[in-house]
């Protein structure tokens, strides 16, 4: 059992039968009253989002989930195709379920895949991941690191914030983390 206090974005718990990933967590103290816990929850097994609230002492049952190293393949129209890269099964996921987690990957890029149980639930992506700039602005003359930089359109229809001296065509390191942001351009 975990408290709602100790509940983390990532994580993932069972609530009246329901597989749900917590998105956001934040402690929140109104000016009168007890403190709540303010959760942006993702139903995985529908993919609904809901904002909800919690007192702090609520328990809720740990969700444990297994990974497994596999290579994504291709869209096969409305789910997507991943190989487990030491048996080659393979595994589809609805394309709605892992939208976000799509735009992080490209064909033949490895990543992990999430089981409970028997049941394929959900991607985990690499902390960075390397894709190729396929539109932005032309680049600034003069444009400087420090510049409140422009946005650049990846090729899997990712958008991040990049510096101004960034061209279309050059290939970029990109955080995963909190939507993706720019790292560095790769070598």
């Amino acid at each position: 059992m975990i408290s709602a206090v100790d509940l983390r974005a990532g994580m993932t718990f069972l609530q009246d039968d329901k597989l749900i990933r917590v998105l956001e967590a934040s402690h929140h103290k109104p000016g009168k009253g007890n403190t709540v816990m303010r959760m942006k929850l993702r139903d995985v097994r529908t993919g609904a989002t809901y904002d909800t609230t919690f007192r702090p002492d609520e328990k809720f049952e740990k969700a444990y989930l297994e990974t497994k190293e596999v290579q994504y393949l291709y869209n096969n129209g409305g789910s997507e195709v991943f190989m487990d890269m030491e048996t080659y099964e393979q595994y589809e996921i609805p394309t709605e379920n892992i939208e976000e987690e799509m735009l992080f990957l490209k064909e033949n890029m490895n990543a992990k895949i999430q089981f409970f149980g028997s049941e394929v639930i959900g991607v985990e992506v690499p902390s960075t991941v390397e894709l190729v700039v396929s539109e932005t602005q032309p680049s600034i003359k003069g444009a400087t690191v420090t510049g409140s930089g422009k946005p650049a359109t990846m090729e899997t229809g990712l958008v991040v914030n990049v510096p101004d001296f960034i061209e279309a065509g050059e290939t970029l390191i990109i955080t995963t983390a909190d939507g993706g942001a720019y790292k560095s351009r790769a070598k």
